[in-house]
């Protein structure tokens, strides 16, 4: 068995966190309100712009017998550059104020969440930043493209409100084969165990996130979640 299914045979349970969350199964069936979705991208927007900082973080502390590895950070972070200001374009697409958004403050989750991977990066070891990339590409594939088609259809609203849930359904299903190539040439067990530890606390606090974002359906009947937990 290769490093990668290894990988994604011990987050199996995890995943559920975030897959069973209310606003995950909502979205999927296109039963949110318009609220609610821009709950989500907000808080997309808090984590998403840290993401080019971390591979930033992660390319300069690998050392140089993973040349290879710092490589392919290089290749992430040109992918990555600006995926923050798509958010922000769907937030004002959606009628609401994208500059609000800029200047707002996360949830604690998502806080939480975005200090876990800079410390994993920065006092742990900078490959636990990969089981971050494993937490949200394999959501990404799995759901984001479903999700926005079911929300676009349901609120009717037009598709560059969808540009981040679209490019990165498909755009990630391309990311998650490059990804796998890269973990299977992981071959230190104790650098493995670091990137399946990161991955299953990832999946915890991603479930969080959207557990954390009140929802209501499209009736603006609330659903679940929780409010008031910005820092």
């Amino acid at each position: 068995m290769s490093f990668y299914e290894q990988l994604v045979l011990a987050t199996e349970q995890h995943r559920r966190h975030v897959f069973e969350a209310p606003l995950v199964t909502a979205a999927l069936a296109g039963n949110i309100s318009l609220e609610t979705y821009v709950a989500f991208l907000t808080q997309a927007y808090h984590h998403v712009k840290h993401t080019v900082p971390l591979l930033m973080a992660t390319g300069a502390r690998l050392p140089e017998s993973h040349e290879w590895l710092r490589e392919a950070v290089a290749e992430y972070i040109e992918e990555e550059c600006g995926h923050q200001e798509w958010i922000l374009n769907d937030i004002d697409a959606c009628g609401f104020d994208k500059e609000a958004v800029r200047r707002g403050q996360p949830s604690i989750a998502t806080e939480l969440m975005v200090s876990y991977a800079y410390d994993q990066v920065n006092r742990v070891n900078p490959l636990a930043f990969f089981g971050m990339v494993q937490v949200l590409e394999g959501t990404s594939i799995k759901a984001a493209t479903q999700a926005g088609q079911a929300i676009e259809a349901s609120l009717g609203l037009p598709k560059k409100a969808f540009s981040y849930l679209y490019s990165h359904g498909d755009l990630d299903q391309q990311h998650i084969c490059f990804f796998e190539k890269l973990m299977n040439r992981i071959d230190n067990k104790d650098e493995q165990e670091v990137i399946v530890h990161s991955a299953q606390v990832f999946y915890k606090l991603y479930g969080d996130i959207f557990r954390s974002i009140e929802v209501r359906d499209r009736d603006n009947r609330l659903l679940a979640g929780e409010v008031n937990d910005a820092a």
